[in-house]
């Protein structure tokens, strides 16, 4: 048996689009978030889901069509984000994948944990004034990390 990625453990394409759409509608309505994203498209879910999907190992359309992680990152700059947001921003997806159809065993869920706090956090760094942040970093690539895969009784 070969370990299927988070992008395909989490169910494609469509469960990160259904999350990520329910998740912003969630940050929509949170007086902390809603201003940091007053300006967000109608498109951003769609492209946020498409990015995690990427780094979790789908297809690369975020990268061929957005212009990959150094186009996310460039999102981030001079936007002054705090640790609240960056803690509620992570509850609030919590939130939306314990809502979601997306699997809630421990071993995707660690992994899911794992990626939103190493991401936020880089994304609130880069977000500072003078912050020194490579604007050409690769795409990252997240996977199972020690576990090696999910549970299978």
């Amino acid at each position: 048996m070969t370990t299927p990625t988070l992008f395909e453990w989490i169910g494609g394409a469509a469960v990160l689009r259904a999350l990520t759409e329910d998740f912003y509608t969630r940050v929509k309505a949170d007086t902390l978030l809603a201003p940091v994203f007053a300006k967000m498209g109608e498109d951003h879910p769609a492209h946020v889901a498409a990015f995690i999907g990427e780094v979790f190992g789908g297809p690369k359309v975020y990268s061929e069509q957005h212009g990959g992680h150094p186009e996310m990152i460039r999102h981030h700059l001079k936007r002054h984000l705090t640790e609240a947001q960056r803690r509620r921003w992570i509850n609030l997806l919590l939130d939306a994948y314990e809502a979601s159809d997306a699997p809630d065993d421990p071993e995707f869920a660690s992994a899911l944990v794992a990626y939103l706090e190493w991401g936020s956090r880089l994304a609130v760094m880069n977000s500072q004034p003078g912050a020194n942040v490579n604007e050409q970093a690769p795409m990252p690539q997240w996977g199972w990390g020690e576990t090696g895969g999910p549970y299978q009784p």
